[in-house]
């Protein structure tokens, strides 16, 4: 499994390296977008708002936009600087809450954690500590440039870090348009409700979850492939650089050729000698 990150995390005096690698996987089908005249994949180019040039990579800097139209341009060495000065401190757990008291909107991704070299005995020490008091870690870490607040838990006996938004980043529920303030609900439209919710309650069991969708879009596309319902993209002919070398030098012999007409001599008229 890629390890996308290396580190150590501290609760107390206790310091455990680890190493984080991804606990979950993107599995949307990627679609190309292609032109449907020929069938070539579509290019998609930085180009300046202002030159209308395409910008090269070299060409491009990072700035904050802090009001309409003026930025502040940072500095890539500074951004790296600060970025390796919170990625190389230590991870330190600071607080302990029940998990219950996250609400699941605060969730954003996981990472599963393995110890590092040396770190066996305080990732188990951790992972023991976790499941006899039945709580979670919370710490601060920061990945691809952007701290994050961080649930530190035990699943199926390996630690995984998860993290989650600041308060700031969830948007306040209150804001959200049209929602009813009141319950106008009768009773028994309500019991008539929970008895539906009653009798499709069960165990969850993520097994019996598919993503239909996926699974029909490459059913469609296999299909599609072994019906040879295909495509090929065409292609732009390069002339190679012998072409190239002997259209230069055919071009060269005809500019050197010479014209008819004016380019020719005129031939000597024959003299006529007078008589005395």
């Amino acid at each position: 499994m890629h390890t996308m990150w290396k580190g150590s995390i501290s609760f107390g005096l206790v310091n455990i390296p680890i190493k984080l690698h991804t606990a979950t996987e993107d599995k949307d089908i990627k679609l190309r977008t292609l032109h449907n005249k020929c069938h070539a994949p579509i290019k998609y180019e930085k180009i300046c708002t202002v030159c209308e040039e395409e910008v090269k990579p070299e060409e491009i800097v990072k700035a904050y936009e802090y009001t309409k139209g003026k930025f502040v341009v940072l500095d890539n060495d500074d951004l790296e600087k600060l970025r390796k000065e919170n990625e190389e401190k230590a991870v330190e757990i600071i607080d302990f809450v029940k998990i219950e008291q996250i609400d699941p909107i605060y969730f954003e991704r996981s990472y599963y954690m393995s110890p590092h070299e040396g770190g066996s005995k305080a990732y188990s020490l951790l992972r023991k500590a976790l499941q006899e008091s039945q709580k979670v870690g919370l710490a601060k870490i920061v990945i691809r440039s952007k701290e994050q607040l961080a649930v530190i838990r035990v699943y199926e006996n390996t630690l995984v870090l998860e993290t989650i938004h600041f308060p700031d980043e969830v948007r306040k529920a209150g804001d959200v348009p049209n929602v009813p303030s009141e319950d106008k609900v009768t009773k028994k439209e309500l019991d008539t409700a929970i008895l539906l919710i009653d009798q499709l309650t069960s165990e969850f069991e993520p097994d019996k979850y598919t993503d239909e969708y996926r699974s029909a879009l490459l059913e469609l596309i296999e299909s599609k492939r072994n019906g040879k319902e295909t495509v090929t993209a065409t292609t732009k002919d390069i002339p190679s650089n012998v072409t190239d070398l002997m259209a230069a030098l055919k071009a060269s012999i005809d500019r050197t050729k010479p014209k008819k007409g004016g380019a020719q001599k005129k031939k000597a008229e024959p003299k006529i000698k007078k008589e005395a």
